[in-house]
């Protein structure tokens, strides 16, 4: 699995590297089939003082593409919010691959 981070407007600090791998290793250690992982921080420098910390990531899996975002004032906290709703989004897609299985042709009964 190749993870990749890389800031726009901010500098990536080896803590913050730590943090956001170790954040990682914990939700893609319950589905196993990731190819890569592109994270992007960035500061917008908008007018409005809220919301200007942005998170993306970028997750390939086998089969799939899952792309989530997240705003807040601190980029912690916006990296927690992202973690967490590609936490959901892996079981949910895990748990969709799982239900759709079907059971093999040597297993099946004969009519």
């Amino acid at each position: 699995m190749n993870i990749k981070i890389s800031g726009h407007h901010l500098d990536i600090t080896p803590a913050l590297r730590q943090y956001i791998t170790n954040k990682l290793d914990q939700v893609i250690r319950h589905y196993d089939q990731v190819i890569d992982v592109n994270v992007l921080l960035s500061i917008d420098n908008h007018k409005e003082k809220g919301k200007r910390q942005n998170a993306r990531i970028t997750v390939h899996l086998k089969g799939k593409e899952i792309f989530i975002e997240s705003f807040d004032e601190n980029m912690y906290s916006a990296i927690n919010m992202l973690i967490d709703k590609l936490h959901h989004q892996i079981i949910q897609h895990k748990t969709k691959l799982q239900e759709h299985q079907h059971p093999k042709i040597k297993h099946q009964e004969l009519l």
